[in-house]
């Protein structure tokens, strides 16, 4: 069983993605689940989590129409308003009604503010993610992101945090900053690091197996093969590779492992960390 935590859709005639530009020009298009279907079964994935890609009603509404109708996803991490939790109670049963709603995401990466994570607004709406067994997806690009996971971990320990991206290892530098955070949040026992969107990085936007072992292995040694989650992150990391390069390269990175932890990674984690049924 393989199962690809972090697969996301977006069709650009039927919602609005502000961060899709020129300078993302190979995937500033439409992406549908027929596209990615083909390739997901011939790298042998038998189930897949769709994640939000952009803070829209729309957006997670349209994951839920191809949820309905395709039989490979498992799970929907979809968007709702944080800063609004009098709004969120409505907002989670309008998605749970939907389909499998498994977690929810925000693009924090892309607010202005480093430090909007730790609003006392959203923390009392992570909180309701929390008493209904949610999970929450934390897009840790800079160190004070990790931070607030850290800190939001502690808070909330009823509350499963899954850290997208390893948290932007500092791909071709030392581990620095980012080995510290991640040693921290594996300390967190509700903490889940997600095997994804790591072939884009580094200088040359290209990382090989090779540029990301040490990483890999630093977050290994953090939180346990029993923790680590594997997600393709496609469209994004064609950018890089294309789907099946995208696999290979995570397979390797766990070659190491024995084969039952090797399992946990590419299935339990993430059946574990979204409850997927």
């Amino acid at each position: 069983m393989t199962v690809d935590a972090h697969l996301h859709l977006w069709n650009l005639e039927q919602g609005t993605y502000s961060w899709l530009s020129d300078a993302v020009a190979p995937i500033n298009r439409t992406f549908a689940f027929d596209e990615v279907e083909p390739q997901l079964r011939a790298a042998g994935v038998d189930r897949v989590v769709l994640v939000q890609a952009a803070g829209t009603p729309e957006d997670s509404a349209a994951m839920f129409d191809v949820a309905a109708r395709q039989p490979m996803v498992a799970g929907v991490v979809a968007w709702v308003d944080l800063r609004d939790p009098d709004g969120v109670g409505a907002a989670l049963d309008r998605w749970e009604a939907a389909g499998p709603l498994v977690g929810i995401r925000h693009l924090i990466h892309d607010e202005a503010d480093p430090d909007w994570l730790g609003q006392p607004a959203v923390h009392r709406s992570l909180a309701q993610l929390a008493s209904r067994g949610l999970a929450y997806d934390v897009i840790g690009v800079l160190p004070r992101h990790l931070e607030h996971a850290v800190a939001l971990a502690d808070e909330l320990p009823e509350l499963r945090l899954v850290v997208d991206h390893l948290g932007t290892p500092p791909v071709g530098s030392e581990p620095g900053e980012w080995g510290t955070l991640v040693d921290a949040l594996g300390r967190r026992p509700n903490v889940f690091l997600k095997l994804s969107g790591l072939t884009t990085l580094g200088p040359s936007g290209r990382a090989s197996a090779d540029d990301l072992r040490p990483y890999v292995e630093r977050a290994l040694d953090a939180v346990g093969p029993s923790r680590m989650l594997y997600g393709g992150d496609w469209p994004v990391s064609t950018l890089a590779t294309p789907y099946a390069e995208t696999v290979a390269v995570a397979r390797e990175l766990i070659a190491s492992l024995s084969p039952a932890e090797r399992d946990e990674v590419l299935a339990g984690s993430a059946t574990r960390a979204y409850r997927l049924r």
